[in-house]
């Protein structure tokens, strides 16, 4: 078992190593193209309306050094036996993996590709963020690099799998369909919402996917209400679900909180 333990720990240095080096790549920072002009720039802010703006994927910052900080620390030596990492460790070397593979989709495939290698991570790590609720954490490290580090990573890969889609959709798609463009991306982001609501409720109210999902949503609605392609309505619902979600998040942990320190006086 010890050998399998050392394993997973280089795995997941592995993994970690690939994202990172796929990710300089995707930025332009060897020479080469940044994600958003690739596809004849139908992943730049503007190439959908379900796209955010520019600022929005500043959390790929904050998701990058928090999976930084968890490889460092299961990497040690305390943290080879643990039996959440033996669960955990492989299936987060996974999404790392996956990621880096999306960039080098986008770098080097085709758009429809792009959207089914965001569609396997997306459930990649739902399967991950399901797992770090069954089998809670041990210590406030712990839960703030396993699971609110893996909540990050889902409630944004959320939005993402949406505007990776609607990217796609939009340059296979008739210029007809601009029409009714304001009618589906209201329809979607409520589908977004509905997806929201629901990731919140079986995570028990963590803070981590409402925060990421939040975030996207309120650039989504900047990119729409002051940039293009315009739309006052997309842009509207998509404060209002950004409002939504984070409100009930919120709500739900207070809640949850509140029961804990009842059963720990009773």
């Amino acid at each position: 078992m010890a050998g399998r333990d050392l394993t997973r720990q280089i795995v997941v240095i592995s993994a970690f190593c690939f994202m990172i080096i796929a990710a300089m790549v995707g930025s332009g920072l060897f020479g080469g193209t940044s994600v958003e002009n690739l596809q004849d720039g139908a992943l730049d802010e503007d190439g959908s309306y379900l796209a955010p703006a520019g600022p929005a994927f500043a959390i790929w910052s904050v998701i990058y050094l928090g999976l930084f900080a968890y490889t460092i620390w299961q990497a040690l030596p305390s943290r080879r036996g643990d039996e959440r990492q033996r669960a955990l460790g492989w299936l987060i070397a996974g999404t790392m993996a996956v990621n880096g593979l999306w960039l080098v989709a986008a770098q080097f495939g085709s758009l429809a590709l792009t959207v089914l290698v965001i569609v396997v991570l997306l459930a990649l790590l739902g399967v991950t963020f399901h797992r770090t609720v069954i089998d809670p954490a041990d210590g406030w490290l712990d839960r703030l690099l396993v699971d609110g580090v893996t909540g990050l990573h889902l409630g944004w890969v959320t939005l993402a799998t949406v505007a990776n889609t609607t990217a796609w959709l939009t340059g296979i798609g008739p210029p007809e369909w601009e029409a009714s463009a304001d009618l589906w991306g209201v329809v979607v982001l409520l589908a977004v919402a509905v997806i929201g609501l629901g990731i919140e409720a079986a995570g028990r109210w963590r803070l981590g996917p409402a925060l990421a999902l939040a975030w996207g949503l309120c650039w989504l609605a900047v990119g729409r209400l002051t940039g293009e392609p315009p739309s006052t309505a997309i842009g509207t619902t998509a404060l209002v679900v950004a409002f939504v979600i984070l409100a009930a998040a919120v709500v739900g942990t207070v809640i949850r909180e509140a029961a804990s320190f009842r059963n720990a006086g009773a």
